[in-house]
């Protein structure tokens, strides 16, 4: 039997490798999964009906998700320097042109969704994860739409396309929220 803080520290680890998996994974998709491939521009995925965003979206809503993971089960400490990693790994991976729209836009976002999941995730777990993503995706979707291209007109396939990643993940948020209760498992 592993005990809690083995447990907390292997699970948190696994979602810090999953959470900086998510930037290469974003910027892959972008360019080669959709259902329409722009000619030197992104894929496409539909995210709601007659409602189109680039693939990598789905990625950067699952990240928001994973942050906060990282942050309940490593501490706040290690979910800034996630956060910091993670800037640096768009900036590394993103296309020459999207360089400083993607890095500002993760890091700014990353730390928006930290700024609102840390006073809420002690007691509401699933609440603070939802909140703090939403507030995250929005940011990220702002920044990077406004730098990388001066308009906002892709703002709501973007918002939704994260925002599809993040329902999706909330019963496993749910599920470690109810075992880490039954098995007495304190956030770090």
């Amino acid at each position: 039997m592993i005990d809690n803080d083995k447990r907390r520290k292997i699970e948190g680890t696994l979602f810090l490798v999953l959470f900086c998996l998510t930037i290469p994974a974003a910027n892959w998709m972008i360019g080669n999964v959709g259902t329409v491939c722009l000619r030197d521009g992104p894929c496409l995925v539909p995210v709601a009906p007659a409602l189109m965003a680039p693939s990598g979206v789905l990625m950067v809503g699952l990240a928001l998700v994973l942050r906060d993971l990282v942050q309940r089960r490593l501490g706040p400490g290690l979910a800034i320097a996630a956060i910091l990693v993670g800037a640096a790994i768009s900036a590394a991976l993103a296309p020459r042109a999207l360089v400083l729209a993607s890095a500002a836009a993760f890091l700014l976002s990353e730390f928006a969704d930290f700024a609102v999941y840390t006073p809420l995730a002690r007691r509401r777990l699933v609440a603070a994860v939802v909140a703090s993503s939403i507030v995250g995706l929005v940011v990220d979707s702002i920044v990077f739409l406004w730098l990388a291209f001066g308009s906002l007109d892709f703002l709501a396939g973007q918002i939704v396309g994260k925002s599809w990643m993040v329902l999706i993940a909330i019963p496993f948020v749910a599920y470690l929220r109810r075992r880490d209760e039954r098995l007495g498992l304190m956030p770090a």
